[in-house]
């Protein structure tokens, strides 16, 4: 997907506009989630992954062939995301998510979800450096060098911080009463 993307990207520096509806057809629905997380509105999401392109599309000539074109929209979009919750400084719930499994009974489809809710609160609890680095390297899968540029991080302060999410993040699965065997 990285490759059609930058293609499309270095596409539309030449001028063909049809790469730029590639573009956003490519990266659009990982960025709403990922900006999801940040505004907890899928309506704001959507309007902050619109923002982002346009910033992308606006600064053509600013963006580096050497950078990796997905994880700077990614760091735009946590810049736009970041810029709507100065503006917009009132707290939303967490939304619930559906899980990706689909679980042919009825309990288990309950106890399924009842598991992603509390996975879902814990990750809401964790401080906000610990879910960014979480939430791009499992979901995401950005590697350490990635979500350091992403974050403005060191490589090394990825690591360590993605170290304690996951002590942190054990802890709170703990106290809901959830173990690594009901996670898999």
């Amino acid at each position: 997907m990285k490759e059609y993307g930058e293609s499309s990207y270095r596409r539309f520096l030449r001028g063909e506009t049809d790469a730029l509806e590639e573009l956003i057809t490519t990266y659009s629905d990982e960025l709403v989630r990922f900006a999801f997380g940040y505004v907890k509105s899928e309506a704001a999401a959507e309007d902050v992954v619109s923002d982002s392109f346009a910033t992308l599309f606006m600064k053509a000539k600013s963006f580096s062939e050497d950078d990796q074109l997905r994880a700077f929209l990614y760091k735009i979009v946590r810049n736009r995301s970041v810029d709507y919750l100065r503006r917009h400084r009132r707290e939303l719930p967490l939304e619930d998510v559906e899980g990706a499994l689909s679980v042919s009974d009825a309990e288990g489809r309950l106890l399924e979800k009842e598991r992603d809710e509390a996975l879902h609160r814990c990750l809401a609890k964790l401080p906000t450096q610990y879910r960014e680095v979480l939430e791009l390297t499992w979901f995401e899968e950005f590697s350490n060098e990635q979500v350091a540029s992403i974050l403005g991080k060191s490589a090394k302060q990825v690591y360590n911080l993605r170290a304690r999410a996951k002590e942190t993040l054990k802890t709170l699965l703990e106290q809901e009463g959830i173990t690594r065997e009901d996670l898999s």
